[in-house]
């Protein structure tokens, strides 16, 4: 049993260095698609795509992998565990902003369109895990980081915040990939070359929260 355990913890590594490399490849295909692609950014244009465009870009990069990365940090972030701590909840923190920034962007945009709020399934799951992130933050921050609970609390909720951390990342995934989904029908991409970048991010992202989760369970050991 000790030797199935040191091979797993030792396997850990190459797939937290592949998590982040597969980050970086997301990154630059949502990059390559909102600026080449899709004419740009702005959160005041004539061109309305503009404002919209923030709302992907600030999900995904902003959201999504911030997210992932927090999950992993006590894995991937060397020194004590209060340093591994503040940097997952400070990593969370920033999720948190592009996250509201990206719901602020879309409504923006859906405002001068005209276009209805949360009519999709992917704007319902989007803004449930948005708020059940929110209330996850701030419960940790009171628990772990201040005022702190007492030891015997923090031990009895720690266990629910990585359960339900895990489970609010996963429907991040869900919400950016129905997303990406409603655009590609809605545009009618086709096998287009944008197409082909949509899908491809899609995939990035399945493949992304996958080793992320694989991170996370070998780390256990």
């Amino acid at each position: 049993m000790g030797k199935v355990r040191a091979e797993v913890q030792v396997s850990a590594g190459p797939v937290s260095v592949f998590a982040h490399l597969v980050a970086i490849a997301l990154t630059t295909l949502v990059l390559v698609w909102v600026l080449h692609f899709r004419e740009g950014l702005a959160f005041r244009s004539k061109n309305k795509f503009k404002i919209f465009n923030i709302h992907p870009l600030l999900m995904v990069v902003g959201f999504v992998i911030m997210f992932g990365e927090a999950l992993m940090a006590y894995k991937t972030v060397p020194g004590t565990r209060e340093t591994k701590k503040f940097v997952h909840m400070f990593l969370n923190l920033i999720a948190l902003l592009c996250g509201a920034l990206g719901i602020y962007a879309v409504f923006k945009y859906h405002i001068e369109t005209e276009i209805p709020d949360l009519y999709s399934l992917h704007s319902w799951i989007g803004i449930s895990t948005i708020g059940l992130f929110c209330i996850q933050w701030f419960l940790a921050f009171l628990t772990f980081m201040f005022p702190k609970a007492e030891p015997f609390r923090r031990a009895r909720f720690a266990s629910w915040h990585v359960l339900f951390g895990i489970l609010i990342f996963f429907m991040a995934i869900i919400s950016a990939i129905t997303g990406l989904v409603e655009k590609f029908t809605f545009l009618r991409l086709g096998r287009s070359q944008e197409g082909l970048i949509v899908n491809f991010t899609g995939l990035l992202l399945l493949l992304f929260g996958s080793s992320v989760l694989l991170t996370l369970l070998f780390h256990k050991y």
